[in-house]
């Protein structure tokens, strides 16, 4: 008699019908469209030096630092007003997992820092912009809450140490970057008021000049209110205020590092008032604040806060660019992950033509992200050594990718969670974390309106950075050898045809309503130029050139016109997502005989 409970054991049952997931993969190994590009943008001995620790990173992030995103989430911060005495000593108790995602991040990997000083992970140097903001990008795959009090403290850091006077760096500079949780200071910004967020002339915090201290620093008192305060407890606060008597506006604001504790122990005249419960970011704090008489220090020119502040903001809008890369790959893995594990009706999801092209959904944007991240990275590299033309072409880098790569994370974290099906809308899985994380980028560092009239009228319209980006881009891909010329043509007359229409809107105050739609197209013109070289440069070299692919899908599916009820079939179209599904590299003779 045959032994039925062997014989079942061959066959899927109970928990053997549930997709996986990607947690407990390494990050970065599994990742070979970072490490393509990673080749491509940084110099060899930089990335030799930094494999091993993108490699640690990577592994942590799959792992141990996903398990304490995911027990952080659950037990979020919680705000004690006054201790037992009566006294308004408040503090925020974080669940120990918080905790250990941050001496992960500020001690172990010394993220607010390698920036601003050499040392941190052996670096001779302050890091590159590409490791920077690479290390950023595997560690979002895990946690995305805590990377808000790592990029605050980051910027913070750099505005004290441009702006701030030698005494003001002597008595903070050296805590805030350093290590070592005996001295480190954190760093963060409050902006937001009642009467002001994107309007930030409207804010209503008043300054009051104290005098100067025996130290040399300059030192005034603070009062009002601010509306939203992320890392709401840190120890130095660099906040907007507006000097009693100054002129109304942005121009009347100056800027000032307000400690959490004075020089003596004491507490700082100034209270969070209350927590907020947010949709999304649960495991890092954001509150409200009184001020009544906090000190605070001058930074730089008060009467130049605004134009100080705005430095800042440029760094945090390009940080929310790169977290959304990283969040739309972790999405991507689960999506593919889901997938591929999932059978239904006798085959794998991923085999249907729907799923597949829900697949292409989330794969285009996700990689169009990856390539702005490199770009705008090296870019800021070239910029930091003194670089004029790399300086402008940032300005109007910036303010795209965060406009639009912020925006294609929250259809992208959608999708993946439909890809998961039910199991993606349980809190027991990350797809539903990654949905409410999403919806952030959106809106920290300005709006998505905000961000698209920054592109229009001052990128373009006041700084002609639209025809610096063509020109950067032409440079970039024109002398490639392993482009067909044909390919080259259609590059450029998108570009051409992008730059014409960004330039009109930006030219008539009618058109403002079409700003958004010229910032994207400026996204995905350029992202469809990065693609192209990168494919064929890599193809080139005897690697993968799929991206060349991912090129002309962007063309022709963001930038080309669509008629939604046509049947008219793509065959080349077909035969790309078949190789862009598969793991297998993509030759570069298959891609550009698919492209021309």
């Amino acid at each position: 008699m045959p032994d039925v409970m062997s014989d079942r054991t061959h066959v899927p049952h109970g928990a053997h019908h549930i997709a996986p997931d990607v947690h407990g993969r390494n990050f970065y190994a599994i990742d070979r469209q970072f490490q393509d590009l990673l080749s491509l943008y940084m110099e060899p001995g930089l990335l030799a030096a930094m494999t091993p620790h993108f490699d640690r990173l990577g592994a942590l992030a799959g792992n141990r630092l996903d398990e304490l995103a995911m027990t952080a989430d659950k037990h979020p911060p919680v705000l004690n007003a006054r201790d037992r005495f009566g006294r308004d000593e408040d503090w925020i108790d974080y669940h120990p997992a918080y905790r250990e995602m941050e001496k992960i991040a500020f001690e172990e990997f010394g993220m607010h820092a390698m920036s601003h000083r050499a040392g941190v992970l052996g670096m001779a140097a302050p890091a590159h912009p590409l490791v920077k903001y690479g290390i950023t990008y595997l560690f979002v795959q895990a946690e995305f809450g805590l990377m808000c009090p790592v990029s605050v403290s980051d910027t913070s850091n750099f505005i004290i140490k441009r702006y701030g006077s030698d005494a003001l760096k002597k008595l903070l500079l050296d805590r805030l970057l350093s290590q070592d949780p005996a001295v480190m200071l954190k760093g963060t910004q409050f902006m937001t008021e009642k009467a002001g967020g994107s309007d930030v002339g409207a804010l209503e915090t008043e300054a009051e000049l104290v005098g100067v201290g025996a130290d040399g620093v300059e030192r005034w008192k603070l009062h009002g209110q601010k509306w939203f305060c992320s890392h709401a407890d840190a120890d130095v606060a660099v906040l907007l205020a507006r000097p009693r008597g100054a002129s109304p506006g942005t121009k009347g604001l100056g800027l000032f590092a307000m400690p959490r504790r004075l020089e003596d122990g004491s507490r700082n005249s100034y209270r969070i008032v209350r927590l907020k419960d947010k949709l999304g970011t649960r495991s890092m704090a954001s509150g409200e604040i009184i001020m009544d008489g906090a000190i605070a220090y001058a930074v730089g020119d008060v009467g130049r806060g605004f134009k100080q502040m705005m430095e800042q903001v440029n760094l945090s809008r390009l940080s929310h660019g790169v977290r959304a890369a990283s969040m739309m790959r972790r999405c991507l893995n689960e999506a593919l992950a889901a997938a591929r594990g999932r059978r239904a009706f006798g085959r794998a999801t991923s085999e249907y033509p729907l799923l597949r092209r829900q697949l292409m959904k989330i794969m285009l944007p996700t990689e169009q992200a990856l390539s702005m991240y490199a770009f705008s990275a090296d870019t800021m590299g070239k910029a930091d050594k003194g670089d004029k033309d790399a300086a402008n072409l940032l300005r109007i880098l910036t303010p795209v990718y965060k406009f639009r790569a912020c925006r294609d994370n929250i259809p992208v974290a959608s999708a993946t969670l439909e890809v998961k099906g039910g199991l993606g809308y349980i809190e027991e899985w990350v797809t539903a974390r990654l949905v409410r994380d999403a919806q952030i980028g959106t809106l920290w560092e300005g709006t998505s309106n905000i961000n698209a009239l920054d592109v229009v009228q001052r990128a373009v319209g006041k700084s002609g950075g639209h025809k610096t980006l063509g020109a950067a881009l032409k440079a970039k891909y024109e002398p490639s050898g392993a482009l067909p010329g044909q390919y080259k043509g259609l590059l450029g007359a998108t570009l051409d045809r992008v730059e014409r229409f960004a330039e009109a809107v930006a030219a008539d105050p009618k058109h403002e309503k079409r700003s958004r739609l010229a910032a994207g197209a400026l996204y995905h013109a350029t992202t469809a130029a990065l693609l192209a070289w990168e494919g064929a440069t890599l193809g080139a070299q005897g690697g993968d050139a799929r991206r060349l692919l991912l090129s002309r899908l962007v063309i022709e599916h963001r930038l080309a016109p669509q008629d939604p009820l046509s049947l008219a079939e793509s065959p080349w179209e077909q035969e790309a997502m078949d190789l862009l599904l598969s793991d297998a590299p993509v030759p570069l003779a298959k891609a550009v005989a698919l492209v021309g």
